[in-house]
């Protein structure tokens, strides 16, 4: 009989007064008795810090590479020990600009040492920390400044002047600036001009004490308020409580710790652990994960902050313990098949002899270390390689993973994978797979330990919870859950209704009482013909085509068909060319309209072997030579796809794609 990983705590509620039906309430087998208590003596998340500081003072903590004449070497790295002396001097040098507790302070750049010193402090001091994204423009700093009334704002020494304009415009509550590394006499005399302090990372350390006592925490206090980004209009607040994240970081572990000895095997995190963090930290998922590794007193390594050097920095720090987007799992698996395709018939043969061998196993049920040690050994040990060799625990967040990346990395990465699935509303994960349960592939897991969750009904999608496959908008009540919008009760009444969280996902419930997240909302359209459109799915879907990088799917209620704009692998139009004597570059290549007829076809063949209907079929493709970027702010700093953000940039593209569509020709 089939394990069932849910438990069901409430009956259904039909339609009435207005509102949908919804679907059973249902928890995780690991907390049918009730959702999990959280530890009393952990009041905020200053005390995993500090506690792993006594605990592990000569632990490596906190790493970066050391750049000499241009050229990254090797990891630096700062103790447990020395990062809490530094971060006790840094809170208390907060306390002398005479920012009280529960005051707010902003962090805004890249993933690095100081960024997470800068967090610390404001725990050890009992302060609101506010990220700002290291990809925000000037005009959401200058926003999120002001809104969120930031007295300090710890800032990359290359994001100065862009506070400094931003200052400019929100000076009611900003008092300093300090500066991750040195800052110039000029942007000194600047700040001075705006009426700031302006201080280098050293100066104001100096201007800390090493002893006093630290104010009292209380779990219903603000942690931190961390503005989403990739919508219309200003960002918005979502408030965390230390509760929330507390209890964000204690679902981890109890995900990865020893609740059921014959599945998650050795999965806990320990102190000889290391995390590679290169995620935003403006994001909840990094937090979560680098607070939990913290507690334990594993190492964090950061990032250069350059994509091009992700894999070589994951090679050089060789961590245990890997977090990635889907986007980021695409491009490793892109690679390692195109590193396999241009090898030999033997090579590929005994690639695709012991994937399949495998493969086999883990379906059967074997755990990863017992599916195939001798093929892990001679095969898959050179992938395993490439993500720095000691890789053991891969997740998985943000977006759903697409099924054939989520096997082959299950397969070949010689690590176990778990998926999630969570918002910065949820504090991070609020389902998540279970190590070692191969069956769960393609899902995102049962409910964590301290979530309830719910389905409710979608009429006009045709979504019904209480099908016999039930479908609707994922509904969330428990203890990670936010506590609102800042400043904005409006935009919280719109999302909660009668205790629970609509998170504006589509789920689909599993016979196992694992959930498949299979829509968004919002990104539902309808066609001028009435047909509803999935957008989402479609581009999940198209991205299983090997010739394609990115796809944007295009449609409106004014147009009765679908057009994309398609990033294309450049090998495959290079190959494409060859073989129809084409000669050029790659940006004339993708203006041959046989070349975009040419993906075009091949990413309808693909939808229609994945069982898209006619009307979800691509009548029109626009070929991009570039991909979608953070820079041109078409993407999210997780790579999810800001659409209204895309229509604007290829307005005119879209416009004649329909325009010759309904000509009879191709652009």
């Amino acid at each position: 009989m089939e394990q069932v990983y849910t438990v069901k705590v409430g009956e259904a509620t039909p339609a009435g007064g207005g509102k949908p039906s919804a679907g059973p309430v249902y928890r995780s087998i690991y907390a049918k008795d009730g959702l999990m208590e959280l530890p009393e003596d952990i009041l905020s998340p200053w005390d995993f810090f500090s506690g792993a500081a006594k605990k592990y003072p000569k632990n490596k903590m906190l790493g970066q590479r050391q750049v000499s004449d241009g050229k990254a070497g090797d990891y630096a790295w700062l103790s447990y020990e020395q990062v809490y002396q530094k971060v006790i001097k840094i809170g208390s040098a907060i306390r002398s600009l005479g920012v009280k507790q529960g005051g707010h302070c902003g962090i805004y750049g890249s993933n690095c040492p100081e960024w997470v010193m800068s967090m610390q402090a404001c725990n050890s001091q009992g302060l609101c920390y506010v990220p700002l994204y290291d990809t925000l423009g000037a005009n959401a700093v200058e926003f999120i400044m002001d809104h969120a009334e930031i007295s300090i704002a710890f800032v990359q020494d290359s994001k100065i002047k862009s506070v400094l304009s931003a200052v400019q415009k929100c000076r009611a509550h900003i008092k300093a600036i300090v500066s991750f590394g040195n800052v110039t006499s000029e942007l000194k005399s600047e700040a001075e001009q705006l009426g700031l302090s302006c201080f280098s990372w050293e100066e104001f350390s100096a201007m800390g004490k090493q002893d006093y006592e630290l104010p009292k925490k209380r779990k219903d206090d603000i942690c931190t308020i961390m503005y989403t980004s990739g919508t219309t209009g200003d960002p918005k607040g979502v408030i965390i409580t230390n509760r929330a994240l507390i209890a964000g970081v204690m679902t981890t572990e109890h995900l990865l710790k020893v609740t059921d000895k014959a599945l998650i095997l050795n999965m806990k995190v320990a102190e000889d652990d290391s995390y590679f963090s290169y995620l935003p930290l403006a994001h909840i998922f990094d937090q979560v994960i680098g607070n939990y590794c913290i507690s334990k007193g594993a190492s964090v390594g950061f990032w250069q902050g350059d994509v091009r050097y992700l894999m070589e920095d994951v090679q050089v720090m060789k961590p245990t313990i890997f977090c990635g987007v889907p986007r980021v799992y695409d491009r490793i698996y892109t690679g390692i098949n195109q590193k396999i395709q241009s090898g030999g018939m033997i090579a590929k043969s005994l690639f695709q002899y012991a994937y399949n061998y495998k493969l086999g196993n883990l379906s059967k049920g074997l755990k990863q270390h017992e599916a195939s040690p001798f093929f892990d050994k001679i095969v898959f040990s050179k992938i395993k390689e490439g993500l720095g060799g000691r890789i053991r625990l891969l997740l998985s967040g943000a977006a759903p993973l697409p099924r054939h990346i989520e096997e082959f990395m299950r397969v070949t990465s010689c690590g176990v994978l778990v998926q999630g699935y969570g918002l910065t509303e949820s504090t991070s994960g609020c389902f998540t797979s279970i190590a070692n349960v191969f069956s769960m592939i393609g899902t995102v897991g049962p409910p964590v330990t301290t979530i309830e969750a719910r389905l409710e009904s979608i009429p006009e999608m045709g979504y019904d919870a209480l099908s016999n496959v039930p479908r609707g908008e994922i509904c969330l009540r428990g203890h990670t859950l936010f506590s609102g919008y800042y400043k904005r009760p409006d935009l919280t009444e719109e999302v909660f209704s009668d205790g629970w969280f609509h998170t504006g996902d589509i789920g689909e419930w599993q016979p196992d009482g694992t959930m498949k997240i299979i829509d968004r909302k919002k990104n539902i359209f309808k066609l001028s013909q009435g047909e509803y459109v999935a957008v989402e799915v479609l581009e999940s879907a198209y991205m299983q085509s090997p010739l394609v990088t990115s796809v944007w799917v295009y449609g409106n209620s004014f147009e009765s068909f679908l057009v994309a704009v398609v990033v294309p692998e450049k090998q495959a139009i290079e190959d494409w060319a060859a073989q129809n004597n084409k000669t050029g570059d790659f940006a004339k290549l993708c203006n041959d309209p046989k070349a975009r007829m040419y993906i075009q076809d091949e990413l309808n063949k693909t939808g229609k072997k994945l069982g898209l209907r006619g009307f979800e079929m691509l009548k029109a493709v626009h070929l991009e030579t570039v991909p979608f970027s953070i820079d041109k702010d078409l993407v999210t700093p997780t790579f999810k796809l800001k659409r209204p953000q895309l229509l604007k940039y290829y307005k005119d593209c879209i416009d004649k794609l329909y325009k010759d569509a309904k000509e009879g020709t191709k652009q």
